[in-house]
């Protein structure tokens, strides 16, 4: 699985909003409205990166989305073992 976080600005008073209807889109496993630079942080498990389009374009389309980052979780580096 690849483990995703996408970290998204929101117009006011629409953060609780968006965090519900994020929690409702496939491969979210969590969503919340969070204190900081962004409103919402959403974690999402995907099979594969070409999914990555879908789930921001997804995002992107839940009413009061001004902007969103994403966070793409790196495997532990496999260091060679003699």
């Amino acid at each position: 699985m690849l483990p995703v976080f996408v970290l998204i600005n929101s117009e006011p008073g629409k953060a609780w909003k968006i965090a519900d209807s994020g929690k409702k889109i496939k491969n979210v496993k969590m969503a919340y409205a969070v204190t900081g630079i962004f409103d919402i942080l959403v974690y999402a498990e995907l099979a594969h990166m070409k999914e990555l389009q879908g789930l921001i374009a997804q995002i992107h389309s839940i009413d009061g989305v001004s902007s969103t980052r994403t966070a793409i979780a790196i495997p532990p580096r496999i260091e060679n073992i003699d």
